[in-house]
């Protein structure tokens, strides 16, 4: 929690920027992931296979924009009732940005990337109730892949 706002994070200018420095993380480990995944790949890909790597490559491209955005206009993203606290909130994107580098199936980080793109959007208009939906989706996410995934053994 900031001094500004013991309440919550997202109240200060510096916080909506790291905000946006985890976003570009984020879209960092998903490119590199996408690379991974075309370059392991053995024999073509299936109409699906593309169509998947397509959808997440423009997510990408979108996380960055809306990190970028955020950047840009950091004083207007400040949101000072938001609950939540900046530490909660960075914890949150970085365990998304483990996830992706981390999940089994490029296909079960769909969900997860599209939370984060809400929360960016969100953060970029001010939405104090979007970022709130976002952060749940996000965590929601996170721990949905953590529980598919396989466990080593003992």
């Amino acid at each position: 929690m900031s001094e500004d706002n013991p309440r919550g994070g997202m109240a200060t200018i510096g916080e909506v920027e790291a905000l946006a420095d985890q976003l570009s993380a984020n879209a960092d480990a998903l490119h590199k992931r996408l690379v991974e995944e075309i370059r392991a790949h053995q024999g073509g890909f299936s109409d699906a296979e593309q169509a998947l790597l397509r959808a997440l490559n423009d997510d990408e491209q979108l996380l960055r924009q809306r990190a970028n955005s955020l950047y840009a206009d950091a004083a207007a993203a400040v949101l000072p009732a938001l609950k939540a606290p900046q530490q909660h909130i960075m914890a949150l994107t970085a365990a998304a940005t483990e996830k992706i580098r981390k999940i089994g199936k490029i296909g079960e980080v769909v969900g997860l990337v599209g939370g984060l793109l809400s929360l960016a959007g969100s953060a970029m208009s001010g939405n104090l109730g979007g970022v709130i939906d976002a952060l749940e989706q996000v965590q929601t996410h996170t721990a949905g892949v953590a529980a598919h995934q396989k466990k080593p053994p003992a």
